[in-house]
């Protein structure tokens, strides 16, 4: 009687997920694994998040479907995981059998192993982390990254007017009214009357209809 088996796979991204990258080379994986032997799994999922989270809904769904159907937990690549402690450990204290395509003869203590060795890798990384930023700070380098800061409406608006105040150009008011009065009226008219007259625009540069009607609107406001 062929033995039954619930597969678990992980991808890191919602993109990966979505595309299949990463995805369908693990489920070709098991599937080579299981021919002949309980192919195709009773039931299959996907968790997609980064390696570092804890947190891993899908997992428990496997390991609990596993103990419904009596199954053995199949994962296509066990060292893609080592470093993940969370992982390991919740494997490790299910209470189900598991086989890994790439390393199959793993066990219980393969994996406890490996969580020992991820948690004292992390450990040790946020360590390093740790130092490397406090000798930063002392030696007065300021840190960089999201401080917490949200606009407000009031800043909003704020913006909002100094652009429409750099937009305005009360100088050119005669000049508008002088090449309206001759006739053009038109965007593109207007835009070619100024750069006749060597007029530039506020960087410097040639006009266009679109900076011509920028310029109508902000000095009607």
């Amino acid at each position: 009687m062929a033995m039954r088996f619930v597969a678990y796979y992980r991808v890191s991204t919602t993109k990966q997920g979505q595309s299949g990258l990463g995805l369908e080379a693990q489920k070709e994986a098991v599937h080579s694994f299981l021919t002949g032997k309980g192919w195709p799994p009773v039931a299959e999922f996907v968790e997609v998040e980064s390696g570092r989270k804890s947190d891993r809904p899908q997992l428990v769904a496997a390991l609990a479907a596993c103990r419904l159907h009596k199954a053995t937990l199949i994962i296509a690549k066990l060292d893609r995981l080592a470093r993940n402690a969370a992982f390991l450990l919740n494997l490790r204290d299910a209470g189900v059998d598991f086989v890994a395509c790439d390393m199959p003869d793993a066990n219980l203590l393969t994996v406890g192993i490996m969580a020992l060795v991820a948690e004292d890798e992390a450990e040790r990384i946020s360590a390093r982390t740790k130092g490397a930023l406090a000798a930063a700070k002392a030696r007065g380098v300021r840190m960089g990254g999201f401080r917490g800061y949200v606009p407000t409406e009031e800043d909003r608006a704020k913006a909002v007017e100094a652009k429409r105040a750099k937009a305005q150009r009360p100088d050119l008011n005669p000049i508008l009214e002088e090449i309206k009065a001759a006739g053009v009226t038109s965007l593109s008219g207007i835009a070619k009357a100024l750069n006749e007259r060597g007029i530039p625009t506020a960087k410097g540069g040639q006009w266009q209809a679109v900076q011509v009607q920028r310029l109508l609107k902000a000095s009607t406001v």
